[in-house]
């Protein structure tokens, strides 16, 4: 099953996506989404993003082409490099990402995400799927300009709108060897699949519950592949992984 978020009037509700066609639902994805009627298709609603996470939790260098692409004196680091992001930058499929520093190269960065479904902490890894409650495309966007000044990445990667995220959760993606992918403008920038992990989604749940709590809602973005780059106003920015769905972000300037 994969559902949405979306604005109903005023109102934040959950919707089941078939297709292209969005049913409302009944419940919450913790407890159980019950889908009643047809209330639209995707490009239609405005849509939120599919969860509020109270944390953003985020890996960096996670597959071993990306670790050296901007420094080739880089190594693979031996244990996860964690970093967050506040809730503030999210977003949703549709909504703009608004760079802040036009002139600073700003980086697109496509990322498998893990949303979680209840409370875990030191998680043993062959447990973690009972922990999970499922998946979606994020991007990473990034400021390089400040990551460098700053030899730490929140301020670079925690501006409003730096956090998109959508469209849909996909409680039964398969892990093995889904596509991570984007695409600037049609053309496709990044494209590798989660078999190119250095840890994988799982080993990371179990690593940073033995970090932090993780509650139902917190979403964990995996790291991106190789291929990541800049994005300027009036670019379209597309993340696809998987079969969840396609993530899709006009940019402007702030």
């Amino acid at each position: 099953m994969k559902f949405v978020r979306f604005r109903d009037g005023g109102e934040a509700r959950y919707g089941v996506l078939e297709g292209e066609a969005i049913y409302a639902a009944t419940g919450d994805p913790f407890s159980g989404l019950t889908k009643t009627g047809l209330v639209g298709n995707l490009d239609d609603l405005s849509l939120l993003p599919p969860i509020q996470p109270g944390k953003i939790v985020c890996v960096g260098l996670n597959y071993v082409a990306h670790v050296t692409e901007n420094d080739p004196t880089r190594t693979i680091p031996e244990e996860p490099v964690l970093f967050m992001k506040p809730p503030s930058a999210l977003i949703a499929h549709g909504e703009a990402i608004k760079i802040a520093n036009p002139e600073n190269r700003t980086d697109h960065e496509a990322e498998l995400v893990v949303v979680i479904g209840k409370t875990a902490r030191n998680v043993a890894v062959e447990d973690v799927p009972d922990y999970v409650l499922g998946y979606t495309c994020g991007n990473d966007v990034s400021d390089r300009v400040l990551q460098r000044k700053d030899g730490q990445w929140i301020r670079a990667k925690g501006f409003d709108t730096y956090c998109p995220l959508g469209p849909c959760i996909d409680i039964e993606l398969d892990l093995t060897n889904a596509k991570v992918e984007s695409r600037l403008n049609g053309t496709v920038r990044q494209s590798q699949t989660t078999a190119g992990m250095i840890w994988n989604a799982h080993t990371l749940v179990g690593y940073i519950s033995g970090v932090m709590t993780l509650e139902p809602g917190d979403i964990i973005m995996t790291g991106t592949p190789e291929g990541v780059g800049p994005m300027q106003p009036g670019d379209t920015i597309e993340v696809e992984v998987g079969g969840i769905g396609v993530l899709r972000n006009p940019v402007v300037a702030a």
